[in-house]
């Protein structure tokens, strides 16, 4: 695709009397005595676009390559010197990406990546307060089904079952005889989530919870079944199963944070035993 775009440019630029260098290449743009040259962006061009959008994507970049390049000029002509030196910020920067890749690569290597069920329990048990639920969320065995009368007459005997056989028998024929569903009861939804798939109309969420256990929705074409298993109302303590992967993380996170500090004081202990750094008295109290 690019040997076409070079075509195209080739053909727009043809009678250019811009010179030509850089190795030769072809300029798309001066500002300020300063040029683009195709081969300073044909890297940038993805390899997917048609010829079309190859040539979209090269004027839109020009275009913010030259407004760029102005505002450039446009500043430098009218900052004065001192608010132009940025050596100071630069080598701040620089370090600070320097000290950065560092510690990464440090972590990396020696950061305990293992967290048990039991570093999962203790912090959720200890900072319960912090897993307030910020929404309603239930266990909940759903159907979503054609409206036939075979097959609503099966999906009314079986959640009439007892829940000794009912779950197990709702799993073995859902599959082959509903459009959507849900048969894990285990796992703690969003009750929002729910509403997405089935079209419940309530005004006060956290009172329909309390209040319903099974509905049936019915449509020209559609039968919703919804059996509320358990549920917990915004603002309780969420169920352990339900942060277990954002306690992991704030977990190592923490182990993160917690080795940084351990790397940047190793480090410390080491050079002042070795003596590589000195702290004049007289200079500070000056």
């Amino acid at each position: 695709m690019k040997y076409i775009l070079y075509i195209s440019l080739l053909l727009a630029v043809a009678g250019c009397n811009t010179p030509f260098a850089k190795n030769e290449s072809i300029p798309l743009a001066r500002a300020n005595g300063e040029y683009l040259y195709i081969s300073d962006i044909q890297d940038d061009i993805p390899d997917n676009l048609n010829p079309r959008d190859s040539i979209e994507f090269v004027r839109s970049y020009v275009n913010d390559w030259i407004k760029t390049n102005v505002m450039i000029y446009q500043a430098e002509k009218n900052l004065p010197d001192d608010q132009m030196d940025f050596s100071r910020q630069l080598d701040n920067y620089r370090n600070s990406l320097i000290i950065y890749q560092y510690e990464t690569n440090l972590i990396n290597q020696k950061l305990d990546t293992i967290v048990s069920d039991e570093d999962i329990e203790e912090y959720y048990y200890n900072n319960q307060a912090d897993f307030e639920l910020k929404e309603n969320i239930t266990k909940a065995l759903y159907i979503i089904t054609d409206n036939d009368t075979e097959t609503e007459s099966l999906f009314d005997y079986l959640f009439s079952l007892p829940d000794s056989v009912k779950f197990d028998s709702i799993f073995y024929y859902s599959n082959a005889n509903s459009i959507v569903s849900n048969t894990d009861t285990s796992k703690w939804v969003s009750f929002i989530d729910i509403q997405k798939k089935i079209p419940i109309e309530t005004y006060n969420r956290e009172l329909f919870l309390k209040n319903n256990r099974f509905i049936k929705i019915e449509s020209d074409k559609i039968i919703y079944y919804l059996e509320i298993i358990d549920y917990l109302i915004k603002d309780d303590i969420s169920p352990l199963e339900f942060k277990v992967n954002d306690i992991k993380n704030i977990i190592l996170s923490k182990r993160k944070i917690k080795l940084a500090r351990k790397v940047r004081d190793d480090i410390y202990r080491k050079a002042l035993a070795n003596k590589e750094f000195e702290i004049y008295q007289s200079g500070i109290e000056n």
